[in-house]
């Protein structure tokens, strides 16, 4: 039973590096119609700091000392665990008020959510294993993982799909793969906890991405995401993100190259993006080229090496998506298309929801920034 009257809303909040996004849509005459959305600006540090064994060895002697000087049989527990002590995060508290203050802004209903895992601490891979009875899957997935990862299995948590097989006489079948800290996921849910929403689930932003720029389309595609931090390169293959790639270069350091060309502070150079991108203007390629062409070469080799794997051999790549919060500036998609004879074009994850007409300026300029909180909120449809 819905608890929204006969119309069911869903949530999804995206929580990155450049501040929260979400939004909120409804189930109308089985569609996702927009219901609110809520951008955050603000620079947050949702990375997963490293923990020693001495941090929490020195957690455990100052919980202990606390046991000797008030008697407290409380203290007398399980030596606690890496999630236990990122609990202790001072983080969570801070974010989840954050988070607080946008939803009551949003005027946000739902508290069902669906948000995503930062993709730079995500192992994403595909792995070719024999066929085997699906309860022996488990096991040798993990297995396999493990050899590939440099943390522990036991401190990852693991989930897998079957990537649907062209032949069934096959001896082998490719697996998705998908792994995360398990440390992360709790960092994330008690954000969440911490702010009365009930998180329903905790994905990748590659699948978010995929479900709003992409959707059915089953051609080959990238999606190129430049966000603040980081730019995540996904292959899109029948719907699924099949490959992720990433570099350290972002908006920020597209700021900082054109601060040091212009002569200019940070803050007049967010405000000129911000401007150029509205009308589209054109701008010279040079000044960026140091930041753009890395960008270019890690397409090409993507597609390279996604096109080499078995079975991949005659597919063809369709077309290039652009999205992020800096997938508007000019000059990325004007290198971009100089480099790839391809369709090349700034996503628009907004085309399979239903919007009030007046609201259309609007969204488009929000667009790219809210790739991944749209796929979330249409998971469930």
């Amino acid at each position: 039973m819905s608890l929204f009257g006969k119309k069911e809303s869903y949530l999804g909040i995206d929580i990155g590096a450049h501040g929260i996004k979400l939004v909120e849509l409804r189930k109308t005459k089985n569609r996702p119609q927009l219901w609110t959305y809520g951008i955050l600006d603000k620079d947050l540090d949702i990375h997963l700091h490293s923990t020693t064994q001495k941090d929490i060895d020195d957690l455990r002697a100052e919980q202990d000392l606390t046991y000797v000087n008030t008697k407290q049989e409380t203290s007398k527990k399980m030596p606690i665990t890496i999630q236990e002590y990122i609990l202790k995060d001072a983080r969570i508290d801070a974010y989840a008020k954050l988070l607080k203050m946008l939803i009551t802004e949003a005027k946000v209903k739902s508290r069902r959510v669906t948000s995503s895992l930062p993709v730079s601490h995500v192992f994403h891979a595909i792995i070719n294993i024999p066929k085997v009875a699906d309860k022996l899957l488990q096991g040798i997935v993990q297995a396999e993982i493990a050899k590939m990862i440099s943390q522990p299995i036991e401190e990852m948590q693991v989930v897998f799909q079957k990537v649907s097989p062209g032949n069934t006489e096959a001896r082998y079948q490719t697996i998705l793969v998908t792994a995360a800290p398990k440390a992360l996921v709790a960092f994330y849910t008690a954000i969440f906890q911490k702010a009365g929403l009930q998180l329903e689930e905790l994905e990748t932003e590659a699948f978010a991405v995929a479900r709003s720029l992409v959707g059915h389309d089953s051609t080959v595609s990238m999606v190129v995401d430049v966000g603040a931090e980081r730019t995540n390169l996904f292959i899109i293959d029948k719907g699924i993100p099949m490959t992720h790639r990433s570099l350290q270069i972002g908006g920020n350091n597209f700021d900082v190259a054109m601060s040091k060309v212009l002569g200019l502070e940070i803050a007049q150079i967010k405000q000129i993006k911000i401007d150029l991108s509205s009308v589209s203007a054109h701008l010279p390629t040079d000044m960026c080229m140091n930041l753009l062409d890395p960008i270019a070469k890690e397409i090409q080799y993507s597609f390279d090496m996604y096109l080499k794997q078995t079975g991949n051999e005659g597919k063809r790549p369709e077309k290039i998506i652009l999205s992020g919060g800096s997938g508007l500036f000019p000059p990325i998609q004007d290198y971009i298309t100089q480099q790839f004879s391809l369709k090349i074009f700034v996503g628009d994850p907004w085309a399979r929801v239903i919007y009030q007409d007046g609201l259309k300026p609007i969204l488009d300029d929000l667009g790219p920034r809210m790739a991944v909180s749209i796929g979330l909120a249409l998971r469930n449809f």
